[in-house]
């Protein structure tokens, strides 16, 4: 029986490592914890809790992971962010297919929370990912702070009962908090390599509230359905922004380089 290597990337996760750790040792035969130098009680729990942990620099999210990757000793990983932990139904599923592998790859629904209500419409669920395979398959890619696991081409997945439970937003001043952050992540990742427009921006907001709002239903599930879709549409909003000021930026800054440029070979053919 093929064992299990578990990842987890922390920063000051006092509050969520516990559980998540708990719930992989109940599938997984290593934890490994790859931390960006918490400040708070994040390492003394996870090394209680039997994890093995080391710390590294934090130079983006899917970087991080694939560091991660390249710790473990098996060759099947199943990766969990700290504050995600397993339902007993995955587990169950885990330990099921652990018997045999029937597939290399192994796809699972996230159920997340607004407040302390479980979102089950809208664009949260069911957010479909593949978080356990073989490690020689596949790797963390994606934009930053957006990373999923890119399989090689031709590999098949199993899609297993169960969720991953996913301790989200507590209120709307945590949310934007976290929209904040990760669009500043994307347009610093992204500036220069992918484009944007006011067009792009309006268009691509709208969309994102009406599609969880009306389309995937997010109106039935009351103030948090319409939390949720804002959040979305929030976050969509600004990571475009955001990265349509980066581009505009660079322009100018590469506009003026040529200036600068220009000055100075005008200089030397006086000379």
């Amino acid at each position: 029986m093929s064992k299990i290597s578990a990842i987890v990337i922390t920063f000051n996760e006092e509050k969520s490592i516990g559980r998540c750790i708990d719930s992989l040792a109940q599938v997984a035969d290593e934890i490994v914890v790859i931390d960006s130098f918490s400040k708070d009680l994040t390492r003394i729990i996870s090394e209680n809790k039997g994890a093995r942990f080391i710390e590294h620099p934090f130079n983006g999210h899917i970087e991080q992971k694939n560091f991660a990757l390249s710790q473990t000793k098996h060759d099947y990983v199943i990766s969990l962010d700290a504050d995600e932990y397993l339902s007993d139904e995955l587990i169950e599923s885990i330990l099921i297919i652990k018997e045999s592998w029937p597939y290399e790859a192994y796809r699972m629904n996230r159920l997340s929370t607004y407040g302390n209500k479980w979102i089950r419409r809208g664009n949260w669920y069911p957010d479909k990912k593949v978080r356990l395979w073989n490690k020689s398959l596949g790797k963390w890619g994606g934009k930053n702070p957006h990373d999923r696991v890119i399989l090689k081409k031709g590999v098949e997945f199993l899609h297993l009962k169960g969720d991953i439970l996913h301790r989200a937003y507590e209120d709307s001043s945590e949310t934007l908090k976290k929209i904040q952050a990760y669009s500043d992540i994307y347009a610093n990742q992204n500036g220069g390599r992918e484009a944007s427009s006011v067009l792009k921006i309006i268009l691509r907001a709208s969309f994102t509230f009406f599609k969880s709002y009306i389309i995937k239903r997010g109106i039935f599930d009351g103030f948090e359905g319409l939390m949720v879709a804002m959040a979305e549409s929030n976050h969509t909003f600004y990571k475009y922004a955001k990265l349509y000021e980066a581009n505009r930026k660079i322009t100018r800054d590469n506009k003026r380089s040529d200036e600068i440029i220009a000055v100075k070979d005008e200089a030397v053919n006086v000379v």
